[in-house]
């Protein structure tokens, strides 16, 4: 069987068409945190986003705009699902319904400013 010596994910890329307006959303909207921000080409930047205290971050990817607006897969966690879908609900954030299935932890899906879609999962379920 191999092995490997890979421990964690550093981080993930999501397409979007306008780093800037993306760099907001994301900073000032869902409250993560900008790590870094570089220039890469004369168009482009390497810009890395995290929650708050967060191990993997998002790179937001600008190389190739046409690719903006996938479903993600990407799932966050949360402490209480109903409080969250409620305060991103009320800072404009496009979030789709809660869902309360039965044996399944609460969640809902939001999208950026791209349409890229991303999914709420109570962690303490």
């Amino acid at each position: 069987m191999p092995t490997t010596t890979i421990s964690d994910v550093r981080t993930i890329s999501v397409n979007v068409s306008d780093q800037d307006d993306a760099l907001r959303f994301y900073v000032d909207m869902l409250g993560f945190e900008k790590q870094f921000d570089a220039p890469v080409t004369d168009t482009m930047r390497w810009i890395t986003v995290a929650a708050p205290g967060a191990a993997t971050s998002i790179a937001l990817l600008g190389a190739d705009p046409e690719k903006a607006g996938t479903d993600t897969g990407i799932r966050f966690v949360v402490p209480d699902a109903a409080a969250e879908h409620a305060s991103m609900h009320d800072r404009g954030i496009r979030v789709g319904e809660l869902l309360l299935w039965d044996g399944v932890p609460p969640m809902f899906t939001f999208d950026d400013p791209d349409g890229n879609r991303f999914y709420v999962v109570e962690e303490s379920w």
